[in-house]
């Protein structure tokens, strides 16, 4: 563990960020099967998705990170803290790493490094090439689409058993993809491509679970493609507790040198 910690240094923020965003979900009746609807139009599928969205006010657990860059691959374990719209929070063990997310701010430390960040969106925003603000990661996490289908118009068709979902008009900036399965109408995959950069941010949920009536992810792969860099990062989600107190312990600690991106 020690190891991958290290390895969150100023020139891979955009990885540990993104491990920061993720949420922790207790293994528990996993959620499978559904067919398809081939008469289904991609409104109604727009409109089912949203029907579903998770409706917790907090969340708490633990999750565990593999992580691969191409040249080593580490394995981690840390516990989450959400409040739903207001706050996302991370510690691994002993408090060597903290992170705290809120709508305004983005801000994390790291005890082997005395180093620290504490800014904006602006840096992911500008690596995807598209606005990044709170709402999107928290919707990332509970296997909801990251950009509010309703604003558009889309097409359909059928992939891989689930529901395929391409903007009748791509933007210029970035091209999104979305298939949502057919079973409870979340997330099945979400990507976000900026090719002329050759970025891309891919989110597959492998499968989802039911806890006290709410469908969210159990497994989440993230594959993070900057030009010549590739970052693999598996999640597992444990022992989550919905909608009990939570409270997110952050303070930088005197004397950290302030990351520069």
């Amino acid at each position: 563990m020690m190891k991958f910690l290290r390895t969150i240094k100023s020139k891979q923020i955009f990885t540990a960020v993104i491990i920061i965003f993720m949420v922790s979900c207790k293994s528990t009746k996993v959620v499978s099967g559904g067919t398809v609807d081939e008469k289904l139009s991609s409104k109604s599928v727009i409109k089912a998705h949203y029907q579903n969205e998770a409706g917790f006010k907090t969340l708490s657990g633990r999750v565990k990170i593999s992580y691969s860059d191409g040249e080593s691959t580490q394995n981690v374990s840390v516990s989450i803290r959400m409040e739903k719209d207001k706050a996302i929070w991370m510690s691994a063990p002993l408090g060597i790493v903290k992170a705290y997310i809120t709508p305004d701010r983005v801000s994390f430390y790291n005890k082997l490094q005395n180093e620290y960040f504490d800014g904006d969106f602006s840096y992911l925003s500008e690596l995807l090439g598209t606005d990044v603000d709170f709402s999107i990661l928290q919707n990332l996490l509970t296997g909801q689409a990251i950009v509010d289908l309703r604003q558009e118009k889309y097409d359909i068709d059928i992939s891989d058993d689930s529901y395929r979902l391409t903007p009748k008009q791509q933007g210029t900036l970035y091209k999104t993809l979305f298939k949502v399965e057919p079973k409870n109408y979340k997330m099945a995959l979400q990507q976000l491509s900026q090719p002329t950069e050759k970025r891309l941010l891919e989110i597959t949920y492998q499968n989802y679970q039911i806890l006290d009536k709410e469908i969210l992810p159990n497994e989440i792969m993230v594959r993070a493609i900057s030009k010549d860099q590739v970052n693999n990062i598996d999640l597992e989600f444990k022992n989550l507790e919905l909608n009990g107190a939570v409270n997110f312990p952050y303070s930088i600690p005197k004397g950290f040198n302030e990351i520069e991106l």
